[in-house]
Order: structure tokens, then C-alpha cells, then sequence
């Protein structure tokens, strides 16, 4: 393995911490699909393991790199970002309070409606990136985890992480932070005082749109992150062999791959914020963000690779200039490659506060100038230009 301490975390990642297999010269790894492994001549566990489900070695290398990437004593792979976000919560005991933000990734916010709270947990949703209602929300003794998203998606609403993360630690609870839209590229919320960071892996950290995983990084090897490695142990919400190498594969490029995608939505966002088709621009990267000045001091190398833009109009309106795009594919998800617009709105469940003019859009690594051009058109033949 490479020295981490003296390399920037863009050559960690391009280089996969460097690992070449010695006895090969291989520079590039293997895929190790084995499910069943021997004991050795001693009868014991080869590495405490017996079963892929205790973590095979399809598993070490991409947790090796993210732990790096984040800064953290440890990470884990899961079978999905949802996985990955519920298992923390599902190391809590009943009867645990959670603070989470009223926008986040809705899958998360319905797992804790649907099941957290049938579970037992005691859940309070709060504006995000309110401080003051995080902390009122607090209960002595018993709040255990509070949960953060930042940027949140779809109003990319900015969390600051170190004031967080002094709330929770105040109320002797852990604060977790969803980082997928902001990477390791942008931001390292251990560094700032986080206890767990999630990704949804199959979004930023894979890239190209064809692995679904989950990933946690521990800011602590301690018995609350044990527990959570037994919930993914008796749950089996571990990825397969090769989507663990496609998402390795995928981080090598994670920071050339995050840092054109990023550089393009602001540059987007700068050049439609006086468009008159456009009624506001949600980028933490504009001035008149909320959260810019946070953004500004917690965030690097750019603000992400996510807006919104709310048009003049309603759904029917928004719908009409998805559908004009030429570029830009009408899907659900984001961190890929290719960029995406989406009516958000739509996507969600009944009761969302998502507002029906907005569209949301995943910024790939296509040219600036075409993605601009794009857009324009689509406003254009919408009639809203």
C-alpha cells in the first residue's frame, strides 16, 4: 500500500491506495467471487472470516480506499445506499430518539416513517440546515443519532457539519451525514466532526450508472460501529464480488469525474440565473444561495454536480422542458457520466414538499457548452425562453 500521509487523496483514488499484487505485477486487481472460505491448517478463521457475508476480500480494497478518502478509521460496504443509511439507524435500541432533516433523500425519510418508527425509534424531522430547530429538538439522554444531508437533495439546502456535529456530541449523540452529492472531492465530514459518513455508492463513487452499493466510514472503530457490521452481517446487505470491483474501478476516477461535472453545474447555474423562463436557481454555489457561505467554508474543488431549477410555470411546464432535452436523459438518479433532468416532483411519494416546478439535474461529463445549449433549446421549444 501506498504511503497515504504524503499523497493528495486524487492520487489514493486513481491509484487504489497503489496496491500491486506482488506475485503477479498485476497493477490492476482481481474480481474475488468466492462466497466459501477454508480454515486454515490450525482450523482457525482466515482473517476472523468463514463466509463472504463476514466481509470477503472482494470487499477489502474499495473499503481500504474509501476509509482513506474519508479520513475514517473503517468503512463497509452495502448492497445499496439505503442499506448502508438504515443500518446505522438499525444499531440504535428501541426507544432511541433520531433527529433527521425534513429534506433529504425520501427512501431514508419513509424507512424511518414506515419502519423506524414501528421499529420503536422516536423520530423528529426539523427544517434542514436549521440549527436552532436541530437544537431545540434535542432530547437529554435519549436523542442518539442525528442525521444530516448535505447538500440536500432537491434544494441542495447546506447543513453546516461542525456546528451538527457540536449539537450532538453535546447531547452525548453521534452525527451521521449522508456526503453522496458532495463526495470526498468536496467535503470530509469526519474532518469536521462527523461519526459516520453514508454514500449511496452506485451515485458519485461508482460514476457510471451500472453498480448499486452503499458505503459507511466509521470515524471510530468502536461498539456502536461493531454493531453496525453485525446488522450487515445477520441482514446480508453486503454488495456481490463484482459490483465491489466496478465501484473500486469506479473511484479511480472519482475526482477527474466529480471536478468537470462540478465545474459545469456552476457554470450553469451562473449562466441561467437571469434567464427569464427561470424563476430561481437552487446551487450552493451562487451567491444567493442560503447556503453559500457555508458551503464556501466547509466545501472544495466546487459545490457539487447537483441543481435545481424552478421554472416559470407549473408541472405541466417543467414536464415540457424535460422532454424538449436532447442531452440530457430523463431518469432518476444521479452521479453518472451522463447528465440527467428530472421532474422531482413526480418521482416522489404523495405529500411531498418538493415544489411541482422544479427540475432536478445530475451534471455529467459532457461539454459545458453543449449542456448549456441544451438547455436553452428545451426553455426555447417549451416557450418559456
Amino acid at each position: 500500500m501506498t504511503d497515504r500521509t504524503t499523497q493528495h487523496k486524487a492520487t489514493l483514488a486513481a491509484r487504489a491506495l497503489g496496491e500491486v499484487d506482488a506475485a503477479t505485477g498485476e497493477i490492476i486487481p482481481p474480481i474475488h467471487m468466492a462466497t466459501t472460505l477454508q480454515r486454515d491448517e490450525n482450523y482457525e478463521k482466515r482473517g476472523g472470516r468463514q463466509y463472504i457475508r463476514d466481509g470477503g476480500h472482494a470487499f477489502t480494497q474499495p473499503e481500504a480506499v474509501l476509509a482513506a478518502l474519508e479520513g475514517g478509521a473503517d468503512a463497509m460496504l452495502f448492497s445499496a445506499g439505503i442499506a448502508a443509511c438504515t443500518a446505522a439507524f438499525q444499531a440504535l435500541a428501541p426507544g432511541d430518539h433520531v433527529i433527521a432533516p425534513d429534506v433529504m433523500y425520501h427512501g431514508v425519510a419513509r424507512w424511518l416513517e414506515e419502519v423506524g418508527k414501528h421499529w420503536g425509534l422516536e423520530v423528529d424531522f426539523v427544517p434542514a440546515g436549521d440549527l436552532g430547530a436541530m437544537k431545540a429538538a434535542v432530547r437529554p439522554g435519549r436523542t442518539r443519532l442525528v442525521w444530516i444531508e448535505t447538500p440536500a437533495n432537491p434544494t441542495w439546502t447546506v447543513t453546516d457539519i461542525a456546528a451538527a456535529a457540536d449539537i450532538a456530541h453535546e447531547a452525548g449523540a453521534r452525527l451521521g451525514v449522508d456526503s453522496t452529492v458532495a463526495t470526498p472531492v468536496h467535503t470530509n465530514p469526519i474532518a469536521l466532526g462527523a461519526d459516520i459518513v453514508a454514500h449511496s455508492a452506485t451515485k458519485y463513487l461508482n460514476g457510471h450508472s451500472d453498480v448499486l452499493a452503499g458505503a459507511l466510514i466509521g470515524a471510530r472503530d468502536d461498539e456502536f460501529w461493531q454493531r453496525i457490521r453485525r446488522h450487515r452481517y445477520l441482514n446480508g446487505m453486503l454488495p456481490g464480488a463484482v459490483e465491489a470491483w466496478l465501484l473500486l474501478r469506479g473511484m479511480r476516477t472519482l475526482f477527474v469525474r466529480v471536478r468537470q461535472a462540478s465545474a459545469s453545474a456552476r457554470a450553469i447555474a451562473e449562466h441561467f440565473a437571469a434567464h427569464p423562463g427561470i424563476e430561481r436557481i437552487l446551487y450552493p454555489g451562487l451567491a444567493g444561495h442560503s447556503g453559500h457561505a457555508v458551503a464556501a467554508r466547509q466545501m472544495r474543488d466546487g459545490y457539487g454536480a447537483m441543481l435545481s431549477l424552478c421554472v416559470r410555470g407549473g408541472a405541466e411546464d417543467a414536464i415540457r422542458i424535460a422532454k424538449a432535452c436532447r442531452i440530457f436523459l430523463t431518469a432518476t438518479s444521479l452521479g453518472g457520466v451522463e447528465s440527467l433532468i428530472e421532474h422531482r416532483h413526480t418521482s416522489e411519494p404523495p405529500g411531498t414538499t418538493t415544489p411541482e416546478n422544479l427540475l432536478r439535474l445530475s451534471i455529467g461529463i459532457e461539454e459545458t457548452a453543449d449542456l448549456i445549449a441544451d438547455l436553452e433549446q428545451a426553455l426555447a421549444a417549451a416557450g418559456t425562453s
